[in-house]
């Protein structure tokens, strides 16, 4: 093994299927002169031996734990179901690891904040909003920055999901649970809001209607029905820092129609799309870039050859292993995550109260 390379414990592995398999295992794999998958972690010894075979790894963990505190272990990647990050992510920031983990952060803000303040000095931490790592995104910031589009005035997007539907898979009945944080809101909604704050600037104001459309889900393949407590519908109106006034809608269950968002400026307008149909989510897939004037092409990605869940998850490995090496500090973190779930909260208390939040 090269000693330049970052040696990679998975949390969260799986042999056939789960966001480690889809993801980042076929993005790792893209670059094996930076990375090595080192060792990975099941429930159980038996998943993590099938799961570190079918990834390519060198050794495997029944106990999660165990693998963060493994010495040769230098970045831990926690792809684990959101009740089990805090326990995982502390523990390896306590051992000295680099982290990514996966958004949502915690459950809830209170454990976001306990895991953004763990985090010691020097450490690098990401958080995975991977949206913010397409070339497609950051091409755009740009052009907004430099003043293509002058002065920002509406933005409309549409963020559908599969998920959430008329039922669910045996695997994700627990996102109809609110109190496991991974929900909707906070997942087709938290990944489509930073995106949204990344180009328009941060939320100053905001109305909000989450709603609970289905409330008894059938588990696909079983008999259960699961009581769903969670929102299947969110629609976000609000005013940014730019000024630039927004709407958003993040419908459950759509699977017939794809993403959209316009920004219109003074001087231009540009539109984010989806290369490829993708039920998971917009971040789950090459997004596109379309202006209303003469602009530079989008930068070719980093990491080639990927499409669908790994393409994105590609470009931000890349970068945060940039800032591992460099000692820079560019990538989202958990501080970026704990305002992410604070502007969740205000969104929630907005539909709750029927008043309009100040941020």
């Amino acid at each position: 093994m090269g000693t330049n390379r970052h040696r990679i414990g998975i949390v969260g592995g799986n042999a056939t299927r789960a966001w480690a398999h889809d993801a980042h295992v076929p993005a790792l794999r893209k670059m094996p002169d930076r990375f090595v998958i080192e060792a990975v972690s099941a429930r159980t010894q038996e998943l993590a031996d099938e799961a570190n075979a079918a990834f390519g790894g060198n050794r495997a963990f029944g106990e999660s734990l165990a693998l963060v505190r493994d010495p040769d272990i230098d970045v831990v990647a926690v792809s684990v179901k959101v009740p089990e990050h805090r326990a995982v992510v502390l523990a390896a920031l306590a051992a000295g690891k680099n982290v990514y983990c996966e958004w949502p952060l915690g459950r809830d803000l209170a454990e976001a904040e306990e895991m953004a303040a763990a985090v010691p000095e020097g450490a690098h931490v990401m958080i995975g909003t991977q949206a913010l790592s397409a070339p497609a995104v950051l091409h755009a910031k740009k052009l907004i920055d430099e003043g293509h589009l002058g002065d920002l005035k509406v933005c409309r997007v549409f963020s559908p999901t599969g998920a959430w539907g008329d039922s669910a898979p045996p695997h994700y009945a627990y996102l109809q649970d609110k109190a496991n944080g991974a929900t909707l809101e906070t997942i087709a909604g938290g990944h489509t809001l930073v995106t949204m704050e990344f180009l328009l600037g941060p939320y100053r104001e905001l109305d909000a209607r989450t709603t609970t459309m289905r409330k008894q889900v059938p588990v696909i393949g079983t008999d259960e029905i699961v009581e769903r407590t969670c929102a299947d519908h969110m629609a976000v109106i609000g005013k940014h820092e730019s000024g630039c006034i927004s709407t958003l809608e993040v419908p459950g269950g759509v699977t017939d129609r794809t993403f959209s968002f316009e920004l219109v400026g003074s001087k231009g307008s540009l539109a984010l799309k989806m290369g490829e149909s993708f039920p998971g989510g917009y971040q789950a897939g090459t997004i596109l870039l379309e202006t209303s004037f003469d602009a530079p092409p989008v930068p070719a990605h980093v990491v080639e050859g990927l499409k669908y869940a790994p393409v994105n998850v590609g470009e931000a490995w890349a970068r945060f292993a940039d800032d591992i090496e460099n000692g820079t500090y560019t990538v989202p973190d958990f501080d970026d995550a704990v305002r992410l779930t604070r502007l969740l909260d205000a969104i929630d208390e907005a539909s709750v109260s029927g008043q309009r939040q100040k941020l």
